[in-house]
C-alpha cells in the first residue's frame, strides 16, 4: 500500500508557492519518488492568497484533488497566520513552516518551525517588482523538516526547472534548509 506525504503551501500570489510546489515535486522525482503539485487559484491578482499542494509517494499517486490537511504546511506569508487555521491544515502531529523571525504565532497541535525566507531573499537580492522572493528559502526549510529529499535533489531540481539567477536560488534554498528554528 501506498502512502502520500502531502505538503500545503500558503502564500500570496507572486511569492512563489506554486514554483515552490514545483521543485519539490522535481526533487522527490529525482531521488526516485512520485510526485504531483497540484496548484489551486483564480483569478485572484498578485497579493491574493495562494494554495498550492504537493503529494509525494514511493508508489503511484491516485489521488489528484486538492490536499486537505497536510503533513507539512508551509506558510510563506507570516500575515497568513491569523487568516487560516494552521491546526485545522496540519494533520495531527503534523509540522508548520512559517517565513518568520521567531516562533510567535506557531502555536498548536503540530511541530512549529519558523525561517527568515524574508531576510534570505533580500540580502540575496531575489526581488521581482518589489516583492522578496520567499519561495527557495522555504522550499529548503520545508525539505529539511519533512526530510523527504535531500539538498542534491534540491539543488538538482533548481537546475532542471529554474532558468535566471540559478545560484542564488540555489544558495537560498541551503540558506533556508540551514537556517530553519523549531518552536
Amino acid at each position: 500500500m501506498n502512502v502520500s506525504f502531502d505538503v500545503i503551501w500558503l502564500g500570496r500570489g507572486g511569492q512563489g508557492a506554486v514554483t515552490a510546489a514545483m521543485l519539490l515535486a522535481q526533487a522527490a522525482v529525482n531521488r526516485g519518488l512520485y510526485a504531483l503539485a497540484i496548484p489551486f487559484f483564480g483569478a485572484e491578482r498578485r497579493g491574493a492568497p495562494v494554495f498550492a499542494y504537493n503529494r509525494v509517494s514511493d508508489g503511484t499517486i491516485h489521488v489528484r484533488s486538492r490536499v486537505e490537511q497536510g503533513d507539512v504546511v508551509a506558510v510563506l506569508d507570516p500575515s497568513l497566520v491569523k487568516m487560516y487555521s494552521l491546526e485545522r491544515l496540519a494533520k495531527p502531529g503534523g509540522s508548520v513552516v512559517v517565513n518568520a523571525t521567531g516562533c510567535e504565532g506557531v502555536k498548536g497541535g503540530f511541530k512549529g518551525y519558523w525561517v527568515d525566507s524574508t531576510g534570505i531573499a533580500e540580502d540575496l537580492g531575489l526581488r521581482v517588482a518589489g516583492w522578496a522572493l520567499v519561495n527557495m528559502p522555504m522550499l529548503g526549510a520545508v525539505a529539511r523538516v519533512s526530510n523527504l529529499v535531500g539538498e542534491a535533489e534540491l539543488e538538482e531540481a533548481v537546475k532542471q526547472l529554474i532558468k535566471v539567477h540559478v545560484d542564488k536560488n540555489i544558495e537560498a534554498v541551503r540558506r533556508g534548509w540551514n537556517g530553519v528554528g523549531q518552536c
